[in-house]
């Protein structure tokens, strides 16, 4: 098929799309036989592909109907979603459809990319329209609800050499948000026996995905945020969510340049708080924010820009942040962080009120979270929530979610027999940190199963407060916490490819045996090397 009929077509596809809208069959979740995800390394089919029904067929509800099957029902009675060879089907997606199947010796020059489009009348024909520039011949193309308000995703195979595939890619990229390509069509499997469990990365790069889906944007302020009537103010915001939303994994972290005003507001918070700092905060915090003064600007009259704080957490925990437009939701922060990667916001809060924000900003992240960050063993503590967090249950990820914020936002423990702070709420707010460590203040002791169900407030104090002897103590609780997570697969991740591998058989075990026997034999090694030469 070329271009120009697949335009063609499409126009028919949405003739049609728009009369199933009118009807009252729900459309979600996907509609296909099979399942896409992220892959981080290709897994050859061992059984040819089924092939479906016509598209129009799949997307019409009297067929169905006539069946004695709703639309959704037909979808999942003859598909469940399923975790496939070292990847996992979470979703139901794209297959190629193959009226020809080839041969496993045929040198095949197909190519596959998934692209995600605006919801609006004519883009997917300018879309296509990037097909015929490039001379690109398409042999099937589908398109798909996105899970995104006001979004399609659309599956587009065809025929071409790996060079022209390459250009089609790169100038897709400049007009469209490219989701996976892959050369080779069998990527999208269809064997089936899990149940459904919710889409997760499974690379680095997919936090692209999630880190842009943004619940509320910077820029968009309530009525009784301190800077709702500034309009300067408010088009500062709007800048920073765009450099948020154009921010790519890979690329380096743009520098701001700060106002004077912004500048100012930051100093008041970093005099004030540094003050309180010595008899309120946990060691590693105070171990850590020298070096964060001397590696990476933190003084009064500077902002740190993220660049900068990204390398030297890097080099001191694995850690990196990257830019965020506004709030996510709570899967798609825990999701980050599985990869140790910390999302930051870059605005400064009001200056009207710069002991006070309602909502998280650069204060807040820099002088909170990026101190404890840059501590080996907290950063482990927070790459386990994150971790449990893959594929579990919304039921199972508000769970997480209240946990990390009693934990890591708002957590005290134990130094020196006396409470000290190491929650980032606590450590950029001077009133709560005050209160916290005080006589009025309510604490408790960490246990993730009752700590699960406590009520996170969020426009004052917290009623009650949580402690844990060590990082480590609250780190092993999570872990067992974990274990009463229902998934099919446990998550490993991979520091090498920085991808996750999923534990759900015994090839996809033997394969993290195999890495840890590796590492135990360096250890044995460095033993009988001490036994020998240090006589121990």
């Amino acid at each position: 098929m070329t271009p120009l009929h697949a335009m063609k077509k499409c126009m028919y596809i949405e003739e049609v799309d728009v009369r199933v809208k009118q009807s009252a069959v729900s459309l979600e979740p996907w509609y296909s036989y099979t399942h896409w995800f992220p892959m981080a390394s290709s897994h050859v089919m061992k059984e040819p592909v089924p092939r479906m029904q016509p598209a129009m067929m799949m997307f019409s509800s009297k067929y169905w109907t006539r069946r004695g099957m709703s639309l959704d029902s037909a979808m999942f009675d003859q598909q469940q979603l399923r975790h496939t060879g070292g990847q996992m089907s979470r979703r139901p997606s794209f297959c190629p459809i193959n009226e020809q199947p080839e041969t496993e010796g045929g040198a095949s020059e197909k190519t596959a990319v998934v692209f995600s489009l605006k919801n609006e009348v004519g883009c997917l024909v300018k879309a296509l329209r990037i097909f015929q520039e490039k001379r690109v011949n398409l042999q099937h193309i589908e398109s798909r609800r996105s899970k995104r308000a006001n979004e399609m995703e659309i599956f587009a195979d065809c025929s071409c050499s790996k060079k022209e595939f390459h250009e089609l890619v790169q100038l897709l990229k400049d007009h469209v948000n490219v989701i996976s390509f892959n050369t080779a069509a069998h990527v999208w499997s269809t064997e089936a026996e899990e149940d459904d469990v919710p889409w997760f990365p499974m690379k680095i790069s997919d936090l692209d995905q999630c880190c842009h889906r943004v619940l509320m944007y910077g820029s968009e302020l309530d009525a009784d945020h301190p800077g709702f009537k500034d309009n300067v103010y408010r088009l500062r915001r709007k800048y920073f969510v765009e450099v948020a939303m154009n921010y790519k994994f890979g690329q380096p972290i743009p520098r701001i340049e700060y106002t004077p005003e912004e500048i100012k507001t930051w100093g008041v918070v970093f005099r004030e708080l540094s003050k309180l700092y010595p008899t309120h905060a946990c060691r590693e915090h105070l171990k850590n924010l020298p070096l964060l003064i001397k590696h990476c600007g933190y003084r009064e009259d500077n902002v740190p820009q993220l660049e900068d704080v990204s390398v030297f957490l890097r080099e001191c925990s694995g850690f990196t942040v990257r830019p965020v437009a506004g709030y996510l939701s709570p899967r798609d922060f825990l999701a980050a962080l599985a990869y140790r990667v910390f999302n930051c916001t870059q605005y400064v809060r009001h200056s009207t009120d710069p002991l006070y924000t309602p909502e998280p900003d650069t204060c807040h992240e820099l002088l909170g979270h990026v101190p404890l960050l840059a501590d080996p063993k907290f950063a482990q503590f927070s790459q386990e929530i994150g971790l449990a967090s893959l594929g579990a249950s919304d039921q199972d990820v508000q769970k997480l979610a209240t946990c990390y914020f009693f934990t890591i936002e708002f957590g005290l423990c134990k130094q020196d027999n006396e409470l000290r702070a190491y929650g980032a709420g606590l450590l950029s707010s001077i009133g709560e940190l005050r209160h916290a460590l005080s006589d009025q203040a309510c604490v408790k002791t960490f246990d993730p199963k009752t700590t699960c169900d406590q009520e996170c407030l969020i426009t004052t104090f917290q009623d009650v407060y949580f402690v844990s002897e060590s990082f480590e103590e609250a780190k092993e609780k999570m872990r067992e916490f974990a274990k009463t997570i229902q998934r099919p697969f446990c998550v490993f991740y991979n520091p090498y490819t920085q991808s996750m591998d999923l534990l759900k058989d015994t090839r996809g075990i033997e394969r993290v045996v195999q890495d840890l026997r590796s590492d135990l034999t360096t250890v044995c090694d460095a033993l009988g090397k001490m036994n020998t030469y240090m006589g121990i």
